[in-house]
């Protein structure tokens, strides 16, 4: 990664100049068997796609504030990265009635109270391989129906200042800046040492150590995650196994 990044979205652009085929994102959600890998390229084509849907679509601007009511998955790494690539606050688990957007998973409960945000309302299903809802949530914009028409390409109307804030968890506010800064102090803690390294994360997105290790650690390192969803319905014989297949090098739970 270059000294140079300043925000997630940099770390994500050297990432893509540097190896755009590598492993980034590799998902696995053990209630359903699902197992989807992301390279650099296609995770980036992803959150270009989504950044678009947020700056043309729902007419985000810098410093607006995106309340993400989504559990650790590849789609919601995603829409942290095209947060921080317009310039707006991913606000995890925050609240949507002080929110200007409100992106929801499936759940009755996250659906509820995502119908407080007064702004736009956009529905994720998190079905295998970014499958749409057979019926869209009433009030929301279905993810998997408005994604695929953006354009591949994102450039934001507005320069990305790093300063600003850009992550919002448990509470903690952090400017882009900051997220790049304590994931690269934080990634040698983790055993994340540099390009090669691959960390397998059990953790939820709802705190800042869930986030690093599933996210913004091995971004800033050049490195990759295995990132997994009810990793506790996973026997510890299985639990080796995914480690030995997938090349683990350390594990975060």
């Amino acid at each position: 990664m270059n000294a140079t990044d300043r925000t997630p979205a940099d770390l994500l652009s050297s990432a893509l100049a540097a190896d755009p085929g590598r492993p980034l994102v590799t998902f696995y959600d053990d209630a359903t068997g699902e197992r989807v890998e992301l390279s650099v390229a296609t995770f980036a084509n992803w959150v270009a796609k989504t950044a678009n849907l947020l700056q043309d679509e729902l007419s985000v601007e810098p410093g607006d504030r995106v309340a993400l009511l989504l559990p650790a998955h590849w789609q919601t790494a995603v829409w942290l990265l095209a947060c921080a690539s317009v310039g707006v606050v991913a606000d995890v688990d925050g609240d949507p009635s002080a929110a200007d957007v409100a992106v929801s998973g499936p759940e009755p409960e996250s659906l509820d109270a995502a119908r407080a945000c007064s702004g736009p309302r956009v529905a994720l299903a998190l079905r295998p391989l970014g499958g749409r809802f057979p019926q869209p949530p009433e009030g929301f914009a279905d993810y998997a129906v408005e994604v695929p028409g953006q354009g591949d390409r994102f450039v934001p109307y507005a320069p990305v200042d790093p300063e600003e804030p850009a992550l919002i968890v448990a509470g903690r506010e952090f400017s882009g800046a900051e997220v790049v800064e304590r994931a690269r102090a934080e990634a040698p803690e983790l055993g994340l040492t540099g390009p090669g390294s691959r960390i397998l994360s059990g953790l939820p997105y709802d705190t800042w150590e869930g986030l690093n290790a599933g996210l913004y650690a091995p971004l800033a390192t050049g490195g990759s995650v295995v990132l997994c969803r009810n990793l506790d319905r996973l026997d510890a014989d299985a639990l080796d196994k995914r480690v030995e297949n997938e090349r683990v090098t350390v594990i975060a739970r």
